[in-house]
């Protein structure tokens, strides 16, 4: 299954609670960190939601 490098590039300060949650929920606590997800509709509904601050490359 593909994988999904996810990076937070911008930060989540004066953002509405549900970017931020989302963020924490994927795992990104502040600009720089990277997590590595499956690539799933649950995840892919996440990122939808907060594109602005992250940039995300597929990974094998």
């Amino acid at each position: 299954m593909t994988r999904l490098k996810v990076q937070q590039v911008r930060s989540a300060i004066g953002r509405k609670k549900n970017q931020r949650e989302t963020l924490r929920t994927l795992g990104l606590k502040r600009v720089g960190d990277v997590v590595v997800k499956e690539d799933r509709p649950e995840i892919r509904g996440m990122l939808a939601t907060v594109p602005h601050l992250i940039a995300v490359e597929e990974v094998d």
